[in-house]
């Protein structure tokens, strides 16, 4: 089996549930709080753990309590985090998220120390990621290091995944790096500066972003699976029915169970339909990391269809 290495954000989700969000100006009474290890480099690697990936960690956390509990939360799902860096005198990353009675949600980020993550962090340990060979990446750190990053990895011949979010328009350069790029509706409208209100306006999106060099897109459609659309054609691979409780997560859920599988080798399909039934489970319980599922409950539901 290939091993996986997440380069991305670690945050402290601080959750409160709500009966609808605020308008503008309004205060709400809320319903409960609770606090989560989060960030989406931090989701991506611990959904892999739980999927007894071989799977290591990259980022940077503050030398606070946030940061301890960060280690020990990876630890304890069998993440390498050896390539977590302290910062001193910066507080951990902190994602501070609203979630409505549908399960929908809002959220706002406080880098942190990552945005520490720069260029030499990179170089000093460059020869450590070469031991990994499929590289998960979003854009919680700055865009700088993520384009410098995988332009490094992609010359070595490693396999790079992005998920682009938080949206943000990328520079080309970007683009041929990836051999796997996840968006979601609103991210592939930002990446391909379109509307998107039919299916016909989604296959030209995604084929803006092939001819930009992009290798695969990978759209995550929801509770409707996603879509895989690459220069022979695109197919939908549907969703899985669950009673979604909180869709925190899911998105970074599905990426990490795509690479697991990839790492694993097979079909493109059956990758994505495992990655489609592990966001899925992420949906039934509070919280990102939390309601991440174990590799047995993946199987099970992949079994019933």
């Amino acid at each position: 089996m290939k091993k996986i290495c997440v380069i991305g954000s670690i945050n402290t989700d601080l959750v409160a549930l709500v009966e609808r969000f605020p308008k503008p100006g309004e205060t709400l009474t809320g319903k409960e709080f609770h606090t989560f290890p989060g960030g989406k480099g931090a989701n991506q690697a611990v959904a892999a753990g739980r999927l007894q990936a071989a799977v290591a960690m990259f980022g940077k956390i503050g030398a606070d309590l946030y940061g301890q509990q960060t280690l020990a939360n990876l630890a304890a799902n069998g993440v390498d985090h050896r390539g977590v860096a302290v910062v001193p005198g910066v507080s951990s990353g902190i994602a501070v998220i609203e979630v409505d009675g549908s399960g929908e949600n809002h959220i706002v980020i406080i880098p942190g120390a990552n945005a520490a993550m720069d260029r030499r962090v990179i170089d000093e340990r460059f020869a450590w990621l070469l031991e990994y060979d499929i590289f998960l990446f979003q854009l919680e750190i700055p865009l700088d290091t993520v384009c410098y990053t995988m332009a490094k990895l992609k010359e070595c011949g490693k396999t790079i995944i992005l998920d682009p979010a938080p949206a943000q328009i990328l520079p080309d350069a970007v683009y041929p790096c990836v051999d796997f790029l996840t968006p979601n509706e609103t991210e592939m409208a930002i990446l391909a500066q379109q509307e998107i209100d039919s299916e016909d306006d989604l296959n030209a999106a995604a084929q803006r972003l092939l001819a930009k060099g992009v290798g695969t897109v990978l759209l995550k459609a929801g509770k409707d699976g996603a879509y895989i659309i690459d220069r022979s054609g695109r197919w939908h691979m549907p969703g899985f029915a669950v009673q979604a409780v909180d869709t925190t997560g899911a998105g970074d859920s599905f990426n990490a169970g795509f690479a697991v599988s990839l790492a694993h080798g097979g079909d493109l399909r059956d990758h994505v339909r495992f990655a489609n039934a592990v966001g899925a489970l992420a949906t039934t319980s509070q919280g990102a990391q939390s309601a991440m599922p174990g590799l047995e409950e993946v199987r099970s539901l992949l079994e019933r269809g």
